[in-house]
């Protein structure tokens, strides 16, 4: 099998013979393949559905074949790649990331829903999945509202029978839209715009859903309700809700007994949000009069479907999404998510990390890689053996908690102090659940500061109690280790040091070194440095009180020799010192 090379990697061809080898009665998956070899640790993506070729360009990849292959052989292949991208077509299940064996790092789902990838599973392992939520909006809600048109006026059924040489105006009388009543059932993406496209069509729209705001909904002439209300008194219902576990067949026998004798429903979200037998029998006893679906339970539904067949039903195959503009839409957003995720940027469309506005995320960013370096510099200040149960964060800031999320910090202080101590692959999908199976309790305190919010944070403060620290200086007044950061211009700085206030730059390589506050000892310091060809990149020395003792924190591009190490701390009044690695690991 011929494969494509993306982010501009050298092409290799991928041998399939060993894949073939096991070949079984699983059903096979319409593929299209879309790889590269991880020539120098390069990023490897695997396309397994069609894909507009906007997408694929970004991707710096070129469409070779298009193949036909097994699930089997797709668990055979996730070990060979970095990404996945992926439609509706394709399960990406707990099987598939235990058969990655820790190579794949991220999921993209091309469109909205992502109820064919275990999302509990990525996060185990540390797979970030991202999807493109926005891309298709339009489209569906367009595609909601033809339903809805199409099947108010009987369009479907009246086609068919003029095609069949029929001609049947009395029986193809349809309902009014002007003064009906409309329900929209989730009010996320979707379901605000066919209630704007609803409102201008003349209808009375009402919506139910838990989580949207108040003002959102009334800023178009929407009044939210509770779920019986909404279902109870209106004409139409249009269904734009996840499928979840307490969304799965939310529309049942009972939910149907309460509807309005005649209701028309609407279904572009998920099959499996609609009980189809009990739809069924709803639109034979009258109780819906009509129903409009362009999804199912089961995708493509069974030929014999008597739901699909019923002549009071309009279906089409899961065409929500389905204009050149959406699909080129979806195509662009999900490869610019996946090469951000795999580039080891923050992720605004992540379905299992923290959910955090593109806006926000670029304010943060910063104060994201803070964090990790805090981590990184805190737990290289334990002594060995001594283990690390517990982590105070403290974030000092003049903002309200409810203006600031501190979940992305947390998740990558948290890797910051795990991943150079364990083998462990931590990110901010998986961060909390490492965690929690290594034992270890994160608390997180917020200081209120007077003064202006322009600015998201002041500082953040790592702890580390109950631990015994190699480098004494770390040491609070409450003996715990602690350091604390700032961003300065963009850039990450260390602040504190125990109770030593400094001002360095988290970059490279730092060197600890506690002294009495003496004339002469940094230039004793400085001076064996210089003796050992050892560059100095900048240097900072905070004291806790005239005469007492210092700490210089010093830059260095490479690690000293260990003699030339000795060096120092035989230097008379240097009381001890440390080494510490900044730069992030090549995980």
């Amino acid at each position: 099998m011929a494969l494509a090379t993306p982010l501009r990697l050298r092409h290799r061809a991928l041998s399939l013979h060993r894949l073939r080898a096991s070949l079984s009665a699983t059903p096979r998956l319409e593929l299209v393949v879309v790889a590269a070899a991880a020539a120098g640790g390069r990023p490897t993506v695997l396309v397994t559905e069609k894909l507009r070729p906007a997408g694929l360009d970004l991707l710096h990849a070129r469409l070779r074949q298009r193949e036909l292959l097994t699930a089997e052989e797709l668990r055979a292949m996730v070990s060979l790649v970095d990404a996945l991208v992926v439609r509706s077509g394709t399960q990406v299940t707990r099987e598939m990331f235990e058969a990655a064996r820790g190579r794949l790092r991220v999921v993209g789902r091309a469109g909205v829903g992502i109820d064919n990838v275990d999302p509990q599973a990525a996060t185990e392992a540390g797979c970030l999945v991202v999807n493109a939520p926005t891309a298709n909006t339009v489209a569906a809600a367009e595609h909601a509202v033809a339903l809805l048109a199409a099947m108010a006026r009987n369009v479907a059924q009246a086609d068919a029978s003029l095609k069949a040489g029929k001609w049947q105006r009395s029986k193809y009388v349809g309902a009014t839209l002007v003064g009906k009543t409309l329900a929209v059932m989730g009010f996320g993406k979707v379901g605000p715009e066919v209630a704007r496209r609803a409102k201008g069509l003349g209808m009375d729209v009402i919506a139910h859903y838990p989580y949207a705001p108040v003002d959102r909904a009334r800023a178009i002439g929407v009044d939210l309700v509770s779920f019986d209300e909404a279902i109870s008194t209106a004409d139409f219902i249009s269904l734009h809700m996840p499928l979840t576990p307490s969304t799965g067949k939310l529309f049942n026998d009972e939910t149907f007994a309460k509807m309005r004798k005649g209701v028309r429903i609407i279904n572009v979200a998920r099959g499996g949000v609609v009980d189809e037998e009990a739809l069924l029998r709803a639109l034979d006893n009258g109780t819906v009069a009509q129903a409009a679906l362009d999804v199912f339970t089961e995708e493509p539904p069974p030929r014999d479907s008597k739901l699909v067949q019923h002549e009071n039903v309009t279906v089409t195959p899961h065409l929500g999404a389905s204009t050149t503009e959406a699909q080129e839409g979806v195509a662009l957003e999900i490869a610019e998510a996946v090469i951000g995720a795999l580039r080891g940027d923050l992720a605004a469309t992540a379905v299992n990390a923290p959910m955090v506005p593109a806006e926000v995320l670029s304010e943060l960013s910063p104060y994201v890689v803070l964090a990790e370096k805090l981590g990184r510099l805190v737990v290289q200040l334990v002594a060995g053996g001594s283990g690390i149960k517990g982590v105070k964060i403290a974030y000092s800031s003049a903002r309200d908690t409810d203006d600031l999320d501190t979940r992305i910090l947390r998740a990558m202080v948290t890797k910051g102090i795990i991943e150079p101590i364990s083998s462990a692959f931590v990110n901010i999908v998986n961060a909390d659940y490492v965690a929690k199976q290594r034992g270890l309790r994160i608390i997180e305190e917020r200081i209120l500061l007077d003064g202006s919010p322009e600015i998201p944070l002041h500082s953040i403060e790592v702890h580390l109690a109950n631990v015994e620290s190699k480098f004494a200086g770390a040491l609070s007044d409450a003996g715990d280790i602690r350091v604390e950061g700032k961003v300065r211009d963009g850039t990450p700085h260390l602040t504190l040091v125990g109770s030593f206030s400094v001002d360095v730059s988290l970059e490279g390589n730092l060197i600890l070194c506690r002294q009495a506050d003496q004339p002469g000892i940094i230039g004793k310091v400085g001076s064996i440095l210089g003796k050992i060809n050892v560059n100095v990149s900048f240097m900072s020395v905070g004291r806790t009180a005239p005469g007492k003792q210092v700490i210089m924190a010093i830059g260095v591009d490479e690690e000293p020799e260990k003699e030339a190490l000795k060096l120092i701390v035989d230097t008379p009044s240097v009381e001890e010192f440390v080494f510490l690695k900044l730069q992030r690991g090549s995980r």
